[in-house]
């Protein structure tokens, strides 16, 4: 089972070590200790945890469609010729990107400051897993 270190999860979640230590002070997220005493999260105890806490932003368009990969967020950057557009959106920690034709960029009235949602239907998605998350320096205290 893999297990993450207390700095490991704080990238995860994208919150501090300190938010990570009060998550376990309040028995909100489980530890254990490892072979070397430190304090670790098994990976399934903090999937469970992350998909339970898990903060989408509601779909502010209302309607209803298969695709379940919806991603609320504001337009940061669009880039087009008289053809092709390419349209940036920040949704979250994440940056979405689009191609699409420019004529679709002027009739969504596409521009930066715009509250947009990308909607994602893929028969391709290609997952990897890394060896490990990088450790840096000043991690070592846990």
């Amino acid at each position: 089972m893999p297990q993450f270190r207390i700095s490991e999860v704080a990238r995860l979640l994208g919150v501090s070590d300190d938010t990570v230590r009060r998550m376990v002070d309040q028995g909100t997220l489980p530890v254990r200790r490892d072979e070397s005493n430190r304090r670790v999260v098994d990976g399934e105890a903090l999937a469970a945890f992350t998909r339970e806490h898990a903060r989408a932003v509601p779909d502010p368009s209302d309607v209803h469609r298969s695709a379940r990969n919806r991603f609320v967020g504001l337009v940061t950057h669009v880039v087009q010729d008289t053809v092709m557009a390419q349209v940036e959106i920040q949704c979250g920690p994440h940056r979405v990107v689009s191609l699409m034709s420019s004529e679709a960029v002027r009739e969504l009235d596409l521009r930066p400051g715009v509250l947009a949602v990308a909607v994602v239907k893929s028969t391709n998605v290609v997952v990897e897993t890394p060896q490990r998350l990088p450790v840096h320096r000043s991690d070592a205290s846990d």
